[in-house]
C-alpha cells in the first residue's frame, strides 16, 4: 500500500505530519501518478471532485483534508497551528462520476 499526500501548502503538510499521516508527497496529482495507483493505495489531500473520482475508480481510497475557513481566511498561507486552531480534519470519501447524467439541467 502506498500513501500519497497531495498538497502544495507547507502548513497542510506539517499538520498532516503532526496527526500521523505518512507517505510520499506530491504537489499535484498528475496523470502519471493516477496511472500508478493500485487497489489499497491511499491519496490524502484536497482534490477537485473529478480527480477524487479518478482515485476511487483506480481502486484507491481518498481521504480529504477539510478546513472550515471564513471567507476572509481564504487565499492566505496557513501554518499547521492555524489548521489545528481552525478545526482541520481528515475524512474518507467515495466519489463516483456519472457519465452523461444531465438530469440536473
Amino acid at each position: 500500500m502506498t500513501t500519497l499526500i497531495v498538497s502544495r501548502h507547507a502548513g497542510a503538510l506539517a499538520w498532516m505530519k503532526n496527526v500521523g499521516v505518512r507517505g510520499r508527497h506530491l504537489a499535484h496529482l498528475d496523470a502519471a501518478a493516477l496511472k500508478g495507483l493500485r487497489p489499497g493505495d491511499v491519496v490524502v489531500g484536497t482534490l477537485p471532485v473529478p480527480l477524487a473520482a479518478a482515485v476511487i475508480a483506480a481502486g484507491a481510497r481518498y481521504v480529504h483534508l477539510t478546513l472550515p475557513l471564513a471567507e476572509a481566511e481564504r487565499g492566505s498561507e496557513l501554518s499547521a497551528a492555524d489548521l489545528h486552531r481552525l478545526g482541520a480534519s481528515l475524512a474518507e470519501y467515495r466519489v463516483e462520476g456519472v457519465a452523461g447524467d444531465r438530469t440536473w439541467i
